[in-house]
């Protein structure tokens, strides 16, 4: 996957959309006619993707920066009158996901102001739309790389980094907390021993589902503890 700057006129967004870039696993960048590259802007905004910038290529045609490609790509604020399909970020990345697109494969972004041109819209086999809520479609160019750079990523099955795994108390420990629990509710009063109705069956719902973990049920406990020695002064 290559992806393509036409035209850039910021050197910020060049930075920005590299660092989108490598944050989904994309390292391919290429330029074609840029105002200003290389530039401390680009730099400062890549954060840690300056090796994407020190690889990217520059050329002065888009024509010979998609010549290697088998496929070309091309993104637009809205359909335009060219006989291509259109589609959204999530299908067409569904469809490189699954093989659809063999060889290498270019994804053209336009100038920020006016976008692609007609003529360099020919270029593309299709043209990805990326939806809007409201009127005004026009994104940022290093946004627009975000959104579709994680499409592509989510669609290959991107790797999610682990958490810690949530581990529940045993049920022993549930009911000692449990016993904790009626124990200080009698105290205070708030349950009456002689008409308990539900309260303690509709409690051991809720902290059930809570499923609480070791350090979570160790608060509880404490919580109920603390109320407790408020009770005895």
């Amino acid at each position: 996957m290559r992806i393509v700057l036409v035209g850039t006129q910021h050197p910020g967004n060049i930075g920005a959309a590299a660092r989108a870039m490598k944050n989904m696993g994309l390292a391919e960048l290429a330029l074609v006619a840029p105002r200003a590259f290389p530039h401390h802007e680009a730099t400062a905004m890549a954060s840690n993707a300056d090796d994407l910038l020190d690889r990217a290529q520059v050329y002065a045609t888009l024509a010979e920066a998609v010549a290697d490609c088998a496929h070309v790509v091309a993104t637009s604020a809205r359909p335009r009158s060219i006989s291509v399909p259109v589609m959204t970020p999530r299908v067409w990345a569904g469809r490189m996901a699954a093989g659809a697109l063999g060889g290498r494969v270019a994804l053209l972004f336009g100038r920020e102001r006016t976008g692609l041109t007609n003529q360099e819209l020919e270029l593309a086999q299709e043209i990805v739309v990326i939806p809007t809520g409201g009127e005004y479609s026009s994104l940022n160019l290093a946004a627009a790389v975000q959104i579709l750079t994680y499409e592509l990523c989510a669609a290959a099955g991107g790797a999610i980094p682990p958490g810690e795994p949530h581990l529940p108390v045993d049920s022993a420990e549930m009911e000692r907390f449990y016993s904790h629990l009626e124990r200080v509710l009698v105290a205070t009063r708030f349950l009456d021993p002689s008409n308990p109705r539900l309260l303690m069956r509709r409690l051991r719902r809720l902290f059930s589902r809570a499923a609480p973990d070791a350090n979570e049920a160790s608060i509880l406990r404490g919580i109920l503890t603390s109320v407790e020695e408020r009770l005895r002064r």
